[in-house]
């Protein structure tokens, strides 16, 4: 729905807290999974409003063409979409095709979801598919790869190095005093004293090897095993920087299943000029 699974971690975890907090309160209604399914869509479209610059409404104009069901045919065309291509549908249409087509919900189902009519998910059903099967047979052109600038490549560098070094002195010396980490699923943590004990966690492990790379375009370390380092990636973590210094951690090391699907580079470091 948000075309990233950085993103869409952040609003499985909202959802849920909404979820525990409306069952705490007695909410919780006999079927569960259309009433979660309910309130993540809810909150990816909340989302999805936050981050456009200006709001459009799908037009909700009748159409004489009514999809069919059970098509296999689209059925295989949304499995098989790239994220770009469900990006460029409208979020009603992009949420409809994937509950129908990737996630086999039946038109009831997606009623209960959506709290909408059947007429409604038809038809916007039906110019999703059209959609993509537009997108399936337009030639895809390459995309640019997405690069580190000079300045945040050697920072990052800086970081790795120290990693793989286990030089953990030096890693706490690159963190600004006002640093903010995330173990995902597990904790937050502010303030470079307090962030800095989170090093200790590695100290006392053997099993990872960091590499640069960039997560959905950002910067990022890639975990991989010592022994195969140049491997696929175990999980990442992200990096925000800022005046040179790390301003910003946020470790998936307990949401490796993030892994699935996600789009990732790795760099290594350019040479530096001397001059």
């Amino acid at each position: 729905m948000v075309g990233s699974v950085i993103d869409g971690e952040d609003i499985v975890q909202e959802a849920l807290a909404k979820a525990f907090v409306a069952i705490r309160n007695g909410d919780m209604p006999e079927k569960t999974e259309p009433w979660l399914f309910r309130i993540t869509h809810n909150s990816a479209l909340d989302f999805l409003r936050k981050r456009a610059r200006s709001r459009t409404r799908e037009s909700e104009v009748e159409i004489d063409t009514i999809a069919d069901e059970g098509s296999p045919i689209d059925a295989r065309i949304a499995a098989e979409a790239s994220l770009a291509e469900l990006m460029q549908l409208p979020p009603a249409q992009r949420c409809i095709v994937v509950l129908k087509d990737v996630l086999g919900h039946s038109l009831e189902e997606i009623g209960e979801i959506l709290e909408t009519t059947e007429t409604a998910i038809k038809g916007a059903l039906q110019r999703g598919r059209e959609s993509l099967r537009k997108l399936a047979d337009a030639p895809r052109a390459a995309l640019p790869r997405p690069t580190l600038n000079q300045h945040d490549m050697r920072r990052l560098g800086d970081y790795v190095a120290a990693f793989n070094a286990r030089d953990f002195d030096a890693l706490r010396g690159l963190l600004a005093d006002d640093v903010k980490l995330e173990l995902v699923n597990r904790l937050r943590a502010e303030g470079k004293e307090y962030v800095g004990n989170y090093f200790g966690r590695y100290s006392d492990e053997t099993h990872w090897h960091f590499t640069i790379g960039l997560v959905e375009g950002r910067p990022a370390i890639l975990v991989t095993s010592p022994d195969r380092p140049d491997g696929s990636p175990r999980y990442f973590i992200l990096i925000h920087l800022e005046n040179g210094r790390i301003a910003g951690i946020r470790d998936f090391l307990f949401a490796d299943y993030v892994m699935d699907g996600v789009d990732y580079v790795s760099q290594l470091p350019s040479p530096v000029d001397p001059r």
